[in-house]
Order: structure tokens, then C-alpha cells, then sequence
């Protein structure tokens, strides 16, 4: 999946100050970034306060606004997954972070397991879960075709070795079972205006950054088709938010608001959102 063509740099805002070039592949429509850190390199750029998914802070307006969006969404993905014909509602959330979303799933009668490879947060998930939630390593411990849902609420982005995990979801979904995919779009229009300093790029943390024809291409090499592809609307404020702070050096909510709101209103039109959400089904015929 090399190509070495840039397509931008930017730079790490959370953590390390270093700047990343993003690669541009033309097969897949998809952008890699480069260098990648090793693998035993790559925690050292979550260690960050304002790394906010693995915390259950609110130490401020912008994280309280933060839990109460994310509150909503979670009430959003439940009625997703609910609305899948399954009979044992055996789940998997991969980078599930502190928790919330099982937490909620196993109140409405699903069985949930969970992946996190944050240790602070997932002992804040195993807390709500009655400790269904291990490192990466866990993934090797399930049966093939165990479950009815996978879910990586924007996770897909931060694995290395791409394609291969890919073929790991592959190998743990039921035939005709559904994997949801939420990911930034770097061909929304709040990614074009910001540039290199849009935040959705966070680089080095992710890894690959998806088009809605890279995701296609990607899942269809392991029998998998995209089904139904739907707007997150609510990250295009959010990106916008933490955009601003890295353009200008402070969160102008106004310049935010009205970037964001535009980058919908277009998305309405081109489906090209800041976020997506992918409903892949696995067309893999039941034996």
C-alpha cells in the first residue's frame, strides 16, 4: 500500500510537536502517514490528558460539551445495532475505550465483549462490564464467526497493519453478520478548509485517514460490501473546535460553528460529512 506521493504534512498537536507527511495512494483513494511509529512506540503518543476518549474527565466547557455529544451518540449507535435482525446480539466493540458504549449495550440484552489496548481505560471499561474487556491480545482467544456485530467507533484509523486487521474482523464475524466502521472523511469540506490543521488528521495517532471509495476497496478484498454508509454530523463541530485551536491558538466557538455548519449543509448535498459511519455486511455464505 506504499505510494510516495504527499499529499499534505502536518503536525502532532497533542503530544510531540513533530510533523508527519501524509502519503497519497491513488489505488485505494487512501492517505497513510508517514513515519509510522513502531508499534511499541505508538502508546507513548496517546499519554496525553487531553487524549479525551480514554478519560472520563470534564475538567472544562470544551469536555463537558464533549460527554454530553458523546452521550447522544451513544444513544444514536444503540439504536443502530438494535435495529440489526440477530438472535444471540453477541457483540464485540474494538477500541472501546472507557466503556460506555458496552456499558449501554449490555443494559438492552447484548452480549458484549470488548478490545482496548489503553490500560487506564480499560480498567475503566472492565469497571462497567464485569471486566469483558482485554488488550489486543483477545482477539486471538475468540472462536472464528462469533459475532453477530463488530463495532470501532473511530478506531480503524489508529490500527497498524491495516489489510490484516481487516482479515482479523473477517475472521471473527458471522456470515452475513454486520461490522460498523466510523471514521473520519479527509474529503469533507471542513478538512479541505482547515488543511494541515485540521484535527481529524491527528497524526501520528492515525494511522490512515479514509475516503468512502478506500473503505470500499479495502472491505470488498475479504468478501465484504459496504451496505449502508451514514452521516456523524456532530463531528464537524467538534473537529472544528480543536481545528481552530490549532489554527489560531484559541477555540473561536463563532469561526467553528459557522465552518462546521457550512461543512454539513455541503455534506447534505455530496454525502462527503467530516465523519462517517460504514455498515459493512460479511457476504460470506453460511456452510
Amino acid at each position: 500500500m506504499d505510494n510516495n506521493q504527499v499529499f499534505l504534512e502536518v503536525k502532532d498537536h497533542t503530544v510531540s510537536g513533530e510533523v508527519f507527511k501524509l502519503l497519497y495512494n491513488e489505488e485505494l483513494d487512501l492517505l497513510k502517514t508517514s513515519p509510522q511509529p513502531s508499534e511499541d512506540k505508538l502508546n507513548d503518543y496517546y499519554e496525553s490528558e487531553d487524549y479525551i476518549s480514554h478519560t472520563n474527565s470534564r475538567r472544562n466547557t470544551f469536555e463537558k460539551i464533549y460527554h454530553y455529544v458523546r452521550s447522544i451518540a451513544l444513544k444514536q449507535k444503540l439504536k443502530l445495532i438494535n435495529s440489526f435482525s440477530v438472535d444471540s446480539k453477541n457483540l464485540l466493540d474494538i477500541g472501546c475505550g472507557t466503556g460506555d458504549f458496552l456499558e449501554l449495550a449490555k443494559q438492552n440484552k447484548w452480549n458484549v465483549h470488548g478490545i482496548e489496548p489503553n490500560e487506564n481505560a480499560r480498567a475503566l471499561a472492565n469497571g462497567k462490564v464485569n471486566n469483558n474487556v482485554s488488550d489486543l491480545q483477545g482477539l486471538l482467544n475468540f472462536e472464528p464467526h462469533n459475532f453477530d456485530v463488530i463495532t470501532l467507533w473511530h478506531v480503524l484509523e489508529h490500527l497498524p497493519n491495516l489489510e490484516k486487521q481487516i482479515s482479523v474482523l473477517k475472521r471473527l464475524i458471522k456470515p452475513n453478520g454486520k461490522i460498523i466502521i466510523a471514521v473520519p472523511n479527509y474529503k469533507s469540506f471542513d478538512a479541505s478548509y482547515y488543511k494541515k490543521y485540521w484535527a481529524a488528521f491527528d497524526a501520528p495517532r492515525h494511522l490512515w485517514h479514509f475516503s468512502q471509495s478506500s473503505i470500499s476497496k479495502l472491505f470488498s478484498k475479504e468478501q465484504m460490501e459496504v451496505e449502508k454508509i451514514l452521516p456523524l454530523r456532530f463531528d464537524a463541530y467538534y473537529v472544528s473546535l480543536l481545528s481552530e485551536k490549532y489554527k489560531s491558538g484559541w477555540m473561536n466557538f463563532f469561526s467553528a460553528f459557522f465552518v462546521a455548519t457550512r461543512s454539513n449543509l455541503k455534506a447534505g448535498r455530496t454525502g462527503e460529512y467530516s465523519s462517517l459511519i460504514y455498515v459493512i455486511k460479511n457476504t460470506t455464505k453460511s456452510n
